[in-house]
C-alpha cells in the first residue's frame, strides 16, 4: 500500500503545474464578487488542514471592496463558539490577483480567482509563504450551499492539477450560520 501511494505521489506532483501557470480569470469581474458567500469545498497540502479536516464544516464569508480596489473578507465557521476573522486583500496590476496576510498565521499569501460566475460560484488558489514553508490551498465558494456537480467537478480539478492528493480534497458538509451575536 505505501509503494502505490508513494507511485500515486510521484504522478500527481509530475503533473502538477507551477504556480506562475495557474492564472487568474481573465474576464474578472471586481464588482460582481461582492456580497455573501458561503465556503463549500477545501483542499490542501499543508498538514494543518490535512489533521483538520474531518472537523471542517461549510463557512459564511461577506466579501466587501475596498476604496483601493481590493478586498476585505469577514468570514465565520460555527466552532464552540463561532469563530470569525477577516481578511484584507491587496489588489495587484493583474485583475482577480491579490496579496494579503493573517496577521496571526504569519504566512504572506498570493489569491487568485482562478474561475467563477458572480451570482452562482468562484474557485480561488491560493499560495502561501511563511515559517520556512510553502503551501497551496484551493477553495470553492458558492452564492448557495448548493453547487452542481460540474462545478464540484471543476473543483476537484483544480485541486489536482495544483498537486494536491485526492484524499485531501474535501467538499465541506452543510452548517448552519453563525448568528451574529455569538461570534467572537
Amino acid at each position: 500500500m505505501a509503494s502505490l501511494r508513494a507511485l500515486l505521489g510521484v504522478v500527481l506532483c509530475s503533473l502538477m503545474v507551477s504556480s506562475s501557470e495557474i492564472l487568474p480569470q481573465a474576464d474578472f469581474d471586481l464588482q460582481g464578487i461582492a456580497g455573501k458567500w458561503y465556503l463549500t469545498g477545501v483542499c490542501s497540502n499543508f498538514k494543518w488542514f490535512v489533521c483538520r479536516k474531518a472537523n471542517m464544516k461549510s463557512a459564511t464569508a461577506m466579501v466587501e471592496l475596498t476604496e483601493d480596489g481590493g478586498l476585505k473578507v469577514s468570514s465565520s465557521f460555527l466552532l464552540d463558539p463561532c469563530w470569525k476573522y477577516e481578511t484584507l486583500a491587496t489588489k495587484t496590476d493583474v485583475p482577480g490577483k491579490f496579496t494579503c496576510s493573517i496577521s496571526f498565521s504569519g504566512y504572506a499569501t498570493e489569491m487568485r480567482v482562478v474561475d467563477g460566475k458572480p451570482d452562482e460560484y468562484v474557485l480561488n488558489y491560493y499560495i502561501s509563504t511563511g515559517r520556512n514553508e510553502t503551501f497551496v490551498e484551493n477553495r470553492l465558494y458558492g452564492r448557495s450551499l448548493d453547487l452542481s456537480d460540474e462545478v464540484k467537478e471543476k473543483f476537484n480539478q483544480l485541486c489536482l492539477q495544483t498537486g494536491v492528493l485526492p484524499e485531501n480534497i474535501f467538499h465541506l458538509p452543510k452548517t448552519e450560520e453563525c448568528p451574529l451575536e455569538c461570534i467572537v
